[in-house]
């Protein structure tokens, strides 16, 4: 398993954040800016492997305000260095979104196990994390979000997790791959899961398949209303990162529900700059009529 070795357990986690994901009380955390115009670009300092990234967020059409949150950041332990990158897409509002850009990543990183077995550490993050928006709904609503994670270390290793369908693809010799779950309620393990937890899984003839006739996803964050029949718990994958790695996209569901896998990753192999890949992204989605908020972080490597 990635990162056992002794110099990494007996280290303590001495991170350096960036302002945009500072700490704050919940109240706060539910009272940030959208990123309803996001888009910015960096890359790793410290990792011989190079990582940049570049990210582009933009508002739907569908006559709410913004409920995306991204992170795209990097921070370091010692002479390690951790990329972290997130897309939240909220729904009946944007206090969980917000909430987890903020806090999810603290979470995972105080996890004890995050160094010797980082997949336990991110699903226990993850559901305390949930544990306690459902614990403060009085603060952060009654809405959800769903979350795509991933966390490069040193530029070698990554750590990729999702709840419902915000989703990774990676770029290998050319082709895409699809990193992550599509958590949908009509999904054989899905449905039965929410049939056995007592819930029901409505399809109506010109809508999609809802949770209680409710939500289109199977698992999520918050959605105080539908607990007892969500999971929150991840899909975490682990990918070694090589010459063969040329990127990764994460996006939330306003790209790919007009777009697949492979078209996506056509649009971005031409494009070297990540951020300018980014918006390309958005602006196909967008031409191709997507209604939702559009978020995307694309992130290259250079081994």
């Amino acid at each position: 398993m990635l990162l056992q070795s002794a110099s990494f357990l007996n280290r303590s986690l001495v991170v350096t954040s960036f302002s945009s994901v500072s700490i704050c009380t919940v109240k706060s955390a539910a009272c940030l800016s959208s990123s309803s115009s996001d888009t910015g670009k960096g890359q790793s300092k410290l990792s011989s492997n190079k990582v940049t990234h570049g990210f582009h967020l933009v508002e739907g059409r569908s006559g709410h305000d913004m409920e995306d949150y991204h992170v795209a950041e990097y921070r370091y332990e010692n002479d390690h260095e951790l990329g972290l990158f997130a897309i939240y897409d909220g729904h009946l509002g944007d206090s969980v979104a917000s909430y987890l850009k903020v806090h999810l990543f603290d979470n995972i990183l105080k996890e004890p196990l995050f160094w010797s077995d980082p997949q336990e550490a991110i699903k226990n993050a993850y559901s305390s994390t949930n544990k306690y928006i459902l614990e403060n709904t009085k603060q952060l609503g009654p809405g959800g979000s769903t979350a795509v994670t991933a966390i490069v270390v040193d530029g070698t290793d990554m750590w990729i997790a999702n709840i419902g369908d915000s989703r990774a693809v990676v770029c290998e010799r050319g082709t895409a791959s699809q990193l992550t779950v599509d958590h949908e309620p009509h999904t054989t393990n899905e449905r039965k899961r929410i049939e056995k937890q007592g819930g029901f899984v409505s399809t109506f003839p010109g809508d999609v398949p809802r949770v209680n006739g409710q939500l289109a996803v199977a698992r999520a964050f918050g959605d105080q209303s539908l607990k007892a029949h969500l999971s929150s718990e991840p899909d975490v994958k682990h990918i070694k990162i090589n010459s063969s790695i040329e990127f990764v996209i994460l996006a939330s569901d306003g790209l790919w529900k007009v777009m697949k896998n492979q078209e996506a990753v056509d649009l971005v192999k031409s494009t070297k700059d990540p951020q300018t890949a980014a918006k390309r992204l958005t602006s196909e989605a967008l031409g191709r009529m997507s209604k939702d908020d559009i978020s995307c972080i694309v992130i290259r490597f250079r081994c």
